[in-house]
């Protein structure tokens, strides 16, 4: 059997029994639907980090915007439930890309370690910012209106509204990267400046990759709220700290710059956490901590990165190719 079809038949088995998992293993969906995010997060932060080269800490911002605007359309538009959810996933998705298109001249305008810490300060900023605008509840934060089923069925709509959007997510991802625009990623990555002298509109590139990862976030914040169903600015908006982080780890862990390496990379960590969380309760921040520092000691290129058969995925090409 071709590579291909294999990966074909492993997505399509993996994508059958997730579908499952509400009516098999219902005590654990709420854990998987947030599995779901941390594949969505890992994937996201790929583009940037793994595809293009520039890491980026500050993807959170498009998240936290895509939550806060989802639950202020569903608190002041008096449309009912779904269609005030729907148009607030729409709209989330929309304001996350016009704000990447905003910021992003002036913070992709920077390189190396100044994009970092620049991109860092706009995840702090946003999380101030919110913590003290009344509007949205300001260091209170913000209660999502109520879900009008049972909790069950609650429970297996945003499970299921996730693994839908992770798996688009994959899928745009694979379609993108087998396109010249993978090829131009991979070119500002392998050399910008080079990039840049033989005609590639890098600026371009740069805000539109920033742009599409902008596009996914700002639809998972929407639904990670209405999921949780309270917005607190620090611990889930803008949460630098803990999602800002773990999407740069789960990317690394699984081998940046792959497509299927964030996936195996988010859903190592998050088992590990779950089983942090279940076990070391008191400890597990720490062993959470410690298991980041031994990512990045021991595991920089990653699992997929360290298999020479899998540093690049099909479809990637070489950068040199649309360079020429």
């Amino acid at each position: 059997m071709k590579s291909g079809t294999l990966r074909f038949a492993l997505i399509a088995a993996v994508a059958v029994g997730a579908l499952q998992v509400p009516w098999l293993v219902p005590a654990i969906t709420a854990q998987v639907t947030f599995l779901w995010l941390m594949v969505l997060f890992a994937l996201s932060w790929d583009i940037m980090g793994g595809q293009m080269g520039y890491n980026s800490f500050g993807n959170i911002v498009f998240f936290g915007v895509g939550a806060y605007v989802c639950a202020v359309i569903q608190r002041d538009t008096g449309l009912t439930y779904f269609p005030a959810l729907a148009a607030g996933v729409a709209l989330a998705a929309l304001a996350a890309v016009a704000l990447a298109l905003v910021l992003g001249p002036a913070i992709l305008a920077l390189r190396g370690h100044y994009f970092a810490i620049g991109t860092l300060g706009l995840g702090i900023a946003f999380a101030d910012g919110a913590a003290g605008w009344s509007f949205i509840g300001a260091g209170s934060g913000m209660v999502v209106p109520v879900f009008p089923g049972s909790p069950g069925t609650r429970q297996m709509v945003f499970y299921y509204a996730m693994l839908a959007l992770a798996l688009a997510t994959l899928l745009l991802l694979r379609w993108l990267y087998a396109r010249p625009f993978g090829l131009a990623l991979n070119a500002i990555r392998d050399d910008e400046d080079k990039a840049e002298a033989l005609g590639l509109r890098t600026t371009r590139y740069k805000i539109l990759a920033w742009c599409v990862s902008a596009f996914f976030l700002g639809m998972a914040g929407a639904l990670a709220g209405n999921l949780v169903g309270f917005i607190d600015p620090r611990e889930l908006a803008f949460a630098s700290s803990t999602f800002g982080v773990w999407m740069v780890v789960m990317a690394i862990l699984g081998g940046r710059g792959t497509l299927y390496g964030p996936v195996i990379g988010a859903v190592l960590f998050h088992v590990t956490q779950e089983l942090f969380w279940t076990y070391l309760l008191g400890w597990q921040r720490v062993a959470l901590g410690m298991l980041i520092v031994l990512i990045v000691v021991f595991f920089p290129d990653g699992i997929l990165g360290a298999l020479p058969a899998h540093r690049r995925e099909p479809g990637h090409g070489d950068a040199g190719s649309l360079l020429s």
